[in-house]
């Protein structure tokens, strides 16, 4: 990152988040999503042994990165791998890629079994996943005398849903954490889920907090103001009808326990989308697969989710904006007001959208500090 940038990368030890050095970090893009773990790339240059000391505490699978910008924290996770590489000039430098906490999800796996037979508040559930996963002193794995359980220090708030399930995850079966919580999160009337940072107002400490919204995660108590002519440096609206569908079949485990007959997955109902239909709409299939679901109810719940999400034609939004003191840290989940006056909205747009995803550049050698901001209807 360039000397005039204005972030700051910040390297600390994963487990007790024990700042390891700030360091330059260059050729920096940076992205986060609600529903997927975010990414960062960047570089670290080597100019001389010094700052390669400094370099080595750099460790992959060890060690937090957050990157700063006027003292709020704008994006942090975990380095997952570092690639040391030299020019044939004998340039050095050493190149990392890391993504948000919630990617700490997908590398564990459920080695217990975890039971909800009472309906239990879906979020509740969700925090149990979290707080099973990052509760790593079991018995079983020992720790030398006087080490504390090692733990990502995952915060968790009160929220709280009208809808009850039952679930189930078994050992032995070795389910991704991930793909559980997404399991759950993707049935009809479900969540959302992401890992966000902050500092705490009081202390000033760094927080890692699991943020869960029902049925959306929403930020922010004001819209923010963006226009064309104005802030917004570009935009597009890319319509894809090859993403999008009018029915629906979710396919679940094979229950056929007779090895000498073909093995065939349970399967939902399918769901149709009628008024697309009757609309002029052809039949457009959808189909997923959920292997380890062997309940009809719960394979129709996320074929309805599936169809609701991806009726007719996916459209994802995208603006390009300006960064400057007007837009704060904690973009996802804001809703927007988009405003644009051009050939096409010769009348004008005035729509509302959250923002469900933003990709962040960092000035660097004359480029502006610019983000590419990815909606949806409000």
């Amino acid at each position: 990152m360039a000397l005039d940038t204005p972030y700051r990368a910040i390297f600390c030890d994963l487990i007790t988040d024990q700042t390891l050095d700030i360091l330059p970090l260059r050729d920096v893009s940076f992205d986060d999503y609600i529903g997927k773990a975010g990414s960062l790339s960047g570089t670290i240059p080597i100019p001389n042994k010094d700052i390669a000391d400094r370099v080595k505490k750099v460790r992959e699978g060890r060690t937090s990165v957050y990157l700063e910008r006027g003292g709020d924290l704008w994006w942090g996770g975990i380095v997952w791998t570092t690639t040391l590489q030299s020019s044939g000039r004998g340039v050095l430098t050493l190149g990392i890629q890391a993504a948000t906490f919630d990617s700490y999800a997908s590398r564990r796996r459920i080695r217990t079994d975890i039971t909800f037979t009472t309906p239990t508040d879906q979020l509740e559930i969700a925090r149990r996943l979290w707080k099973e996963l990052d509760r790593q002193d079991d018995p079983t794995v020992p720790l030398p005398d006087g080490k504390q359980p090692r733990r990502l220090g995952i915060t968790y708030g009160t929220e709280a849903s009208e809808v009850l399930r039952t679930a189930s995850w078994r050992k032995g079966d070795e389910t991704v954490y991930l793909e559980a919580l997404d399991q759950l999160a993707a049935l009809q009337n479900g969540f959302e889920h992401q890992v966000l940072v902050y500092r705490d107002p009081t202390d000033g400490k760094r927080v890692r907090q699991l943020r869960l919204g029902w049925p959306k995660i929403v930020n922010g108590a004001t819209d923010l103001l963006f226009d064309r002519p104005g802030v917004i440096l570009s935009y597009s609206f890319p319509y894809d009808a090859t993403r999008g569908g009018t029915t629906a079949l979710a396919r679940g485990a094979s229950t056929n326990s007779n090895a000498g007959t073909e093995s065939r997955p349970i399967v939902s109902t399918e769901q149709v989308a009628s008024d697309l239909l009757a609309d002029g709409w052809p039949l457009i299939d959808l189909s997923s697969d959920h292997n380890e679901v062997t309940d009809t109810l719960t394979l129709d719940s996320l074929a309805k989710r599936e169809l609701a999400e991806a009726q007719g034609a996916v459209v994802i939004p995208a603006i390009s904006i300006h960064l400057g003191g007007i837009v704060p840290p904690a973009l996802i989940g804001r809703v927007a007001r988009i405003r644009i006056t051009d050939e096409w909205y010769s009348q004008g747009l005035d729509a509302r959208y959250r923002i469900i995803g933003v990709k962040v550049t960092p000035p660097e050698r004359g480029r502006p500090d610019t983000a590419e901001l990815y909606l949806e209807e409000a």
